[in-house]
């Protein structure tokens, strides 16, 4: 001791002064509060854990079988006409004065579609008719003349330069007919193209010109959809045009619709694109009045069928380390299995790897159920097909 208590001792003073009866009395307090807090922080979990293994979590689960589904293939593209012919002017072209059919029309092959104006060309033709029929009563002068000559010539009434001078005048004129009857052809022709034509039967996709215009030779005034034939004209992904084969059947739909028309593979592409990489595909399909040229469509094509598994959509979750499923191993046991999706089908997902046919996978609120958790498997009977 120090000199100082040794003095208050020797004076019979205590130790035990108010102030450290109080801190004693808090100490003492605290040890009490935390043992009876760890005391009853064991009871909850015991009460707990006791009503846990009473109340284990129900989850619905589903054998991840294997079923037979279809590869198909998508062609993304537009209906268009096999045989889309531009009709326009042959010859020198002119003013239209009349159009005599309209976009939509089913036209017959000659058909007159269009007329120029012939004002000019009509003259001619009424002119190079009448010199034809001089050119050959001129002919027929000519001929008789050089027959007489023959005759009298063979009795020396006429001398041979004079024969020969009428035969030459005879052929002279049959050249002239000739010409004469050439010169008319053409102006014929000419008159008969100032009248557009259908080149066959079809159907009219546009107009493009009214009356009063001027056209010239190579303007296309009409486009027809000959034979009434149409196609989609798509393309497919680089890797999936091994795949198809010229005859497969097609199953097509327009946007907005869900009528299927029926089609088969009639022209694959040679090439690829090197920019989008992708292949060419034309689809006849079977003429109807919805398949108008230039509607969107798609196709699919099933190229083949194999067994693959199938679980549902719901049973599928994803986080920041990708997609996954939770099974229930043999203990009851919720485990995390990371899987890879290959495609979606009617009743599910195909799963490429990370689940076997007899796993059991839960169906159902996978999110809310923990990795390692105890839970009660309630089956639920898979699909096949």
């Amino acid at each position: 001791m120090s000199l100082s208590v040794e003095r208050r001792l020797g004076r019979g003073e205590s130790w035990l002064t108010p102030r450290r009866v109080v801190w004693a009395s808090v100490a003492v307090v605290s040890v009490v509060a935390v043992l009876l807090a760890l005391r009853l922080t064991q009871s909850f979990a015991a009460k707990r854990s006791i009503t846990n293994k009473g109340n284990m979590a129900s989850v619905t689960v589903t054998e991840a079988g294997r079923s037979s589904l279809p590869t198909t293939i998508s062609i993304i593209g537009t209906i268009g006409a096999r045989f889309d012919t531009p009709i326009g002017v042959e010859g020198d072209g002119g003013r239209v004065a009349a159009i005599f059919a309209e976009a939509g029309d089913h036209v017959k092959r000659g058909q007159v579609l269009l007329r120029l104006d012939r004002s000019v060309l009509e003259p001619q033709v009424a002119n190079l008719q009448a010199s034809l029929e001089l050119a050959r009563a001129e002919a027929d002068l000519a001929a008789a003349e050089y027959r007489r000559a023959q005759a009298v010539g063979a009795a020396g009434a006429l001398s041979a330069e004079e024969t020969e001078k009428r035969r030459s005048n005879s052929v002279t004129a049959a050249a002239k007919v000739t010409v004469a009857a050439a010169q008319l052809a053409e102006a014929q022709a000419k008159l008969a193209r100032a009248e557009v034509r259908a080149p066959g039967d079809g159907t009219l996709l546009t107009r493009t010109v009214e009356v009063g215009q001027t056209v010239a030779p190579g303007t296309t005034l009409f486009r027809l959809a000959e034979g009434n034939e149409v196609e989609l004209r798509g393309e497919v992904a680089e890797q999936d045009l091994p795949l198809l084969k010229v005859g497969q059947d097609v199953s097509v739909r327009l946007t907005g619709t869900s009528t299927v028309y029926s089609g088969r593979v009639r022209l694959l592409g040679a090439v690829i694109d090197p920019q989008t990489r992708l292949g060419m595909v034309r689809v006849a399909l079977a003429p109807d009045p919805n398949l108008r040229p230039g509607a969107f469509a798609r196709a699919e094509v099933t190229v083949s069928r194999a067994a693959r598994i199938v679980v549902p959509q719901t049973a599928v979750l994803t986080d920041d380390k990708g997609s996954y499923v939770l099974i229930v191993d043999a203990q009851n046991k919720i485990e995390r299995r990371a899987v890879r999706v290959s495609g979606v089908v009617a009743n599910g997902v195909t799963i490429a790897e990370g689940v076997g046919e007899k796993d059991r996978v839960v169906a159902t609120a996978g999110a809310f159920l923990q990795v390692g958790e105890t839970v009660r498997p309630i089956a639920e009977s898979a699909g096949s097909s």
